[in-house]
């Protein structure tokens, strides 16, 4: 099979997930498994995808060589590190995109080195937040069991339903559908956000409805429209092959 029609073909099977967990019941946030998975199982099954087509509905957040399209929360351009290789070192302070999105699909890549002597929370710490205030947890977890504040969670939100991640000094992937929250003419809110979420291909979160968001993001308010941010907290986690399509 060539290149393409691969890649074509996991944006389909990415799609497929989304369409599938849209009728199915939300899982909870208890809904975890009690092991990793076993052992190594190779490299991502989505690493290296793309978007099956260029149009009006994608957005290329980061190509491996363009990081203008990133800021700092108060406004300045982020500057984070841009490798040789095409991907993008965490510096200084989180990364926020400057356009906003509503529903959408996303594939992000990132890259946790090994932390050596290091514990916890300072094994390689990021984050990928959505609409920049709900955070999935990007973290070295690997080999340890699922929890609501390893890779991959919601942060203390849930908890992933496995743990997928591979070793450190290893590319994982995150493919994410997210449906933002919905509002009346009153500004209320009548449906809460819900996510799907593949880690290295597996699904770790299955149409999980959001009460709230999470700590560390721009506000404590639900929206119908935000950015993507990154969080930087201290590591040199990279990141790159970032894109989105929208589902608006």
């Amino acid at each position: 099979m060539n290149g393409i029609r691969h890649m074509h073909c996991i944006g389909l099977a990415v799609l497929a997930v989304y369409f599938v967990t849209l009728s199915a019941k939300p899982q909870s946030g208890a809904e975890a498994t009690t092991q990793p998975m076993a052992g190594d199982p190779g490299p991502s099954a989505t690493l290296g995808a793309k978007p099956s087509q260029a149009d009006d509905k994608t957005a290329i957040l980061f190509d491996g060589l363009s990081w203008r399209g990133w800021q700092r929360k108060d406004g300045p351009e982020s500057q984070w590190i841009v490798r040789d290789d095409g991907s993008v070192q965490a510096a200084g302070v989180d990364a926020v995109t400057k356009s906003t999105f509503g529903d959408f699909q996303l594939h992000v890549e990132f890259y946790c080195p090994k932390m050596s002597g290091k514990q916890g929370q300072a094994r390689s710490n990021s984050g990928v937040y959505l609409h920049g205030r709900y955070e999935i947890q990007v973290l070295d977890s690997f080999g340890d069991p699922p929890t609501g504040n390893g890779c991959g969670a919601l942060y203390s939100i849930a908890a992933p339903m496995v743990n997928a991640s591979r070793p450190p000094g290893t590319w994982q992937t995150y493919d994410i559908i997210f449906r933002a929250p919905r509002f009346d003419d009153q500004d209320k809110i009548t449906e809460l956000p819900r996510l799907t979420v593949l880690h290295n291909g597996i699904v770790i979160h299955n149409n999980l409805e959001l009460p709230s968001t999470t700590p560390g993001g721009l506000d404590r308010t639900m929206v119908d429209v935000g950015p993507l941010l990154l969080q930087f907290h201290g590591d040199p986690v990279r990141y790159r092959n970032i894109w989105l399509r929208t589902l608006d």
